[in-house]
């Protein structure tokens, strides 16, 4: 009995490696699509694999590094006839950025349901910004280690590589996040702002991205409205949607993007997805956690009312919570 449990619990283990690792290299053969090459070098504006990684330690835990490690060599595996030593290396930081990553976060005490401002400051900036400065960092050394790029070349491509690994924590790891509180939407869901919500982010992300008059801002009030009426659900698809059209559009090199050099193009779809993200993510982890206070209040004066009227029944105190009632569901959820 006690061996069949060890077996399960070993083959549960082995599968969610398994798993880890096909959706990595999945992830990653869709940011391949998009790949650039600067001064030799060949680096994605976004890097999806990176999300996938760092939800899935949120998820799974630290035991789940060698899928990441499996992953990521399938993926190298793939763009080259044959792995060299320096691949091996790729693969290694690779690994090493999520996981630092997720260990920062856990010290910081992050919450997967981001329902607080740290937590989405502490993703922004240890989870995508600081950690991936691991794989950017070896991935571009050893590119110059194995004289596939100019030492004079260095930062620009360092850039570019980090920029890439950190949108996709920054863009896919929050929708990782709220699929986990996934649930199919009842009867009295708002479904025409929802719909209306999703029409606006399409047209609106088009025009925004392939349009030659620079209309980036116009993202903005929907990111601003998606997160005020549904938090994270609503902000993180809708950033997600737009960052993902950018990218389009900065390696088709139009709208905006047109007339520039490839750095050029890099650097400001760099900064536009950041934007993109941080408004996302950081507003929702605000209006969230406001929406959380407002409860526990609503929550504590419910409870001294019924305090209240148990002292004193038969008195004002009765009455005291049908006006409060009203003045909440006037304010709206």
């Amino acid at each position: 009995m006690i061996r069949s449990q060890e077996t399960r619990r070993k083959a549960s283990a082995a599968l969610r490696i398994l798993g880890v690792a096909a959706a990595y290299y999945g992830a990653g053969e869709i940011g391949l699509l998009r790949r650039v090459t600067i001064h030799g070098a060949t680096v994605t504006p976004l890097w999806p694999s990176t999300g996938i990684a760092v939800g899935c330690l949120l998820y799974l835990g630290i035991g789940i590094w060698p899928g990441i490690t499996l992953g990521s060599l399938v993926s190298s595996a793939t763009l080259a006839d044959s792995l060299t030593l320096s691949d091996f290396g790729i693969v290694a930081g690779n690994t090493l950025a999520p996981v630092c990553s997720y260990l920062m976060l856990r010290r910081f005490g992050f919450r997967i349901e981001l329902d607080r401002l740290r937590d989405g400051v502490v993703l922004v900036f240890l989870g995508a910004l600081a950690g991936m400065l691991i794989s950017a960092t070896v991935g571009t050394v050893l590119f110059v280690l194995d004289g596939k790029l100019p030492v004079r070349h260095f930062w620009p491509v360092w850039a570019a590589y980090w920029a890439g690994d950190a949108m996709g924590v920054l863009v896919v790891t929050p929708v990782l996040l709220v699929l986990r509180k996934a649930r199919l939407p009842r009867a009295g869901d708002r479904w025409l702002e929802a719909t209306a919500l999703a029409v606006a982010s399409v047209a609106i992300g088009l025009l925004a991205t392939r349009s030659e008059l620079s209309l980036f801002y116009l993202v903005f009030p929907l990111l601003i409205w998606a997160a005020l009426r549904f938090q994270l659900a609503g902000s993180a698809p809708v950033a997600l949607l737009v960052s993902v059209l950018a990218v389009l559009s900065a390696t088709e090199g139009v709208g905006p993007f047109a007339g520039h050099t490839l750095l050029e193009v890099m650097l400001n779809l760099a900064i536009f997805n950041g934007s993109v993200a941080l408004t996302a993510l950081l507003l929702a982890a605000i209006v969230t956690e406001s929406m959380n206070v407002r409860r526990r209040i609503e929550q504590a004066c419910d409870d001294l009312a019924e305090v209240v009227d148990q002292l004193a029944p038969g008195r004002s105190a009765a009455a005291w919570p049908s006006r409060y009632e009203h003045r909440r569901n006037s304010h709206g959820p």
